[in-house]
């Protein structure tokens, strides 16, 4: 395994990087890998210093040597689901909550908003969890 050899100007960035600024604990303990294995110390030296697994140093040390300093530093971004209903779609299920509830209902209850909106197009699948989210978050909203 080919070893790793920082610039000047990259060890003063790390050691600035580790001692100033809000940081994730992830980006400091990645900073501190590289200035360890710039150091000379062992991936198990690193280990034991740092109380990660092996895995971490070797895997931060390969991003380094792949894709550079500020790669090894951040955090990739996650998969996730993406998001199934647009800011209007949204607005469309708050503008429904907030007009008058159906004859001889009191009020809009989750499972009524779900039934009424699955009749219109777009919101076949829509089910009462995601507009309880979406209203539970509007109510949030500052304004």
């Amino acid at each position: 395994m080919e070893r790793i050899k920082l610039s000047a100007e990259e060890v003063e960035y790390l050691k600035a990087f580790v001692k100033k600024g809000r940081k994730s604990a992830r980006e400091l303990t990645r900073a501190r890998i590289l200035l360890l294995v710039n150091g000379g110390r062992t991936e198990m030296e690193i280990k034991d210093i740092l109380g990660i697994s092996r895995a971490t140093v070797s895997n931060i040390k390969k991003r380094y040597r792949e894709e550079g300093l500020q790669s090894a530093l951040t955090d990739k971004p996650r998969p996730g689901q993406p998001k199934k209903y647009t800011k209007r779609h949204e607005a469309e299920i708050i503008a429904l909550a907030c007009t008058k509830s159906p004859d001889g209902r009191k009020r809009w209850s989750l499972t009524l908003l779900a039934e009424e909106l699955r009749k219109k197009k777009g919101f076949e699948t829509i089910n009462r969890e995601t507009i309880r989210l979406i209203l539970k978050k509007a109510k949030q909203s500052p304004g």
